[in-house]
């Protein structure tokens, strides 16, 4: 079992993948585990096939980056289409094709701006709506904190939900711990 180990064992290693071990090698080539593992040392088995792993995973990236390139250039062919059959539609006059080049030409401009990866909406616009969204909502919590630490006191016990003044927020202390007692209203109740 003292045999040479051929050179193809390199190749037949590296052909192993995941199941990759020297002891396959050894029962390939009749030899033993030992003198694959010292073979597999002195010609740098491991090195070896992180260079080759690395080369490959390389070539699958660059190949990604082609798919994708021609991928984007295939969009902004269509987004380009899209554009100028509405712009022809716009330019005909009639009126009955309007609203629909209108949209046609504004989803092949965002089409366009999103293959080249710019924004294809106002990021300022939506910060004003979620900063009004959020102050609305502070301000429903507060008011629905003050209602209940008003029927807690016994301010409320009449029945007449809407008879009553509600605090303002400030004139809560930090003492009274009043947790809403019921889900919060939703958006379109808090606009009444």
């Amino acid at each position: 079992m003292n045999k040479k180990i051929p050179p193809e064992a390199f190749l037949f290693y590296v052909e192993l993948g995941r199941e990759r071990s020297y002891e396959a090698v050894a029962e390939r080539f009749d030899c033993s585990r030992r003198g694959v593992a010292e073979c597999a040392k002195r010609e740098r088995w491991q090195e070896r096939i992180a260079e080759l792993e690395g080369r490959a995973q390389e070539r699958v990236e660059a190949a990604a980056l082609d798919s994708i390139a021609a991928m984007n250039e295939r969009h902004l062919k269509i987004a380009r289409y899209l554009q100028s059959r509405g712009l022809e539609a716009l330019q005909s006059g009639r009126t009955e094709l309007i609203a629909r080049a209108t949209r046609t030409v504004s989803e092949g401009v965002a089409l366009e701006r999103l293959v080249r990866g710019e924004p294809t909406e106002r990021v300022e616009n939506f910060e004003a709506i979620n900063r009004r969204e959020r102050e609305r909502w502070l301000v429903d919590d507060r008011t629905s904190a003050a209602q209940d630490a008003a029927e807690q006191a016994g301010e409320g016990s009449d029945g007449g939900a809407g008879s009553q003044d509600t605090p303002e927020p400030d004139d809560l202390d930090a003492t009274s711990s009043a947790a809403p007692k019921e889900p919060l209203a939703a958006p379109d109740d808090a606009d009444r």
